[in-house]
């Protein structure tokens, strides 16, 4: 969304409208001169007609009457006179008022239209007090928030084009293999059983890569959603990743490489869903055994820091370049293409580890520098 750059300012009058209300304001002065005229007609009338029950209570308060009742005194016309003018004034400043009000509500109104035409960058430039400046900063409020809602809906949206996209990018590499290859066996273009059996065989190792992709496109769907419930239990975080390791010791050392484990304290009690913060270690040593070119090592650091666990995996392979340290996690990223298809990777695997440490209240980052690659968790001891 841009941002309105527009001077808040108070609401300028144009020349019909200050005409308008210089109308206004005369009308009102000759309504009331008149009203005035009548109101004092009538007051004459009635102290003429009451003269004589005056003169009655003359006899009983005669200064009283000598000083406010006596038509040849004028005395008593002063204070009518003053509290007329009073009046007169109030109901002049309350008629403009009401109407420069109207005449600001017109030009709310209009920047309203203006803005329900399409021109969403544009606020209500207006800096008033009162009610009209609460309903004003209300309206700029309220559109901020709609436009945010649209945009991110767009997002929503581009960002599920962009998942079918690659999804089908994806699907089709392998699927067109296996159509290929069961095609050759279906039309029996093969020369001999080596032939055939090297046919079955690729279009297994093809159908493999499909359920891997699609696992992982139901595991990144799943854990995205903010509402995701996990199994929470208190377990052992560094027992957990000990075991881990073991795991993964007989692949790295087909590949030359070593898997170090040190955890401080020893013992690392806490709260998590431990299947899925095994699929986490899972994702990231295996992004270490595969995408580590060149590397011999690989280590797994976990302490506690305050009220939090803090795990390091990281290995002495190639350093993944600056520029791609913050796409990492984004789903279907790949640093290189060519070497992440030779691989079988679907790039989903960090998008979907993020996630799961996301659910756990915790975050995930990534830095290369000086020989090694490191991804750094933080998970809270206690679920939130």
């Amino acid at each position: 969304m841009k941002d309105n750059q527009k001077k808040f300012n108070r609401i300028q009058l144009t020349s019909k409208e200050k005409s308008e209300l210089l109308i206004e304001g005369i009308v009102t002065i000759i309504l009331l001169i008149l009203l005035n005229l009548v109101i004092y007609m009538l007051l004459v009338q009635i102290f003429q007609s009451s003269l004589s029950i005056d003169k009655i209570l003359n006899s009983f308060i005669p200064s009283i009457y000598d000083t406010f009742y006596d038509p040849n005194y004028f005395v008593w016309k002063k204070p009518i006179f003053f509290m007329l003018g009073l009046i007169d004034i109030g109901v002049l400043y309350w008629r403009l008022i009401r109407r420069y009000k109207q005449m600001q509500q017109r030009h709310i109104i209009s920047e309203l239209h203006y803005i329900s035409n399409g021109h969403y960058d544009h606020r209500i430039p207006f800096d008033l007090n009162g009610d009209l400046g609460k309903l004003i900063r209300s309206i700029n409020a309220l559109v901020d928030s709609t436009v945010e809602a649209i945009e991110e809906e767009r997002r929503i949206e581009q960002s599920k084009d962009e998942l079918i996209t690659n999804v089908s990018h994806d699907i089709r590499t392998p699927l067109t293999s296996i159509i290929g290859y069961l095609g050759l066996i279906e039309e029996r273009k093969f020369s001999s059983e080596e032939d055939l059996l090297k046919y079955t065989h690729t279009a297994y190792m093809k159908s493999r890569q499909m359920k891997v992709l699609v696992d992982d496109l139901f595991e990144y769907t799943k854990v995205r959603q903010s509402n995701t419930p996990l199994s929470l239990v208190t377990f052992d975080m560094q027992q957990l990743i000990a075991q881990i390791v073991v795991d993964f010791e007989l692949e790295a050392s087909k590949k030359g490489i070593t898997v170090d484990f040190i955890g401080n304290p020893s013992s690392l009690m806490m709260e998590g869903d431990t299947e899925k913060l095994v699929r986490v270690f899972d994702n990231l040593l295996s992004n270490a055994l595969k995408y580590g070119v060149g590397g011999k090592s690989i280590i797994i650091h976990s302490e506690r820091i305050g009220s939090e666990s803090v795990i390091t995996v990281k290995n002495d392979g190639q350093e993944i370049p600056k520029e791609s340290l913050d796409l990492l996690f984004d789903r279907f990223y790949r640093v290189e293409e060519s070497r992440s298809q030779q691989t079988g990777g679907t790039g989903l695997g960090l998008a979907i580890a993020q996630s799961i440490v996301t659910l756990h209240n915790g975050y995930i980052y990534a830095n290369s520098e000086n020989g090694w690659t490191s991804f750094v968790i933080h998970l809270p001891l206690k679920s939130i």
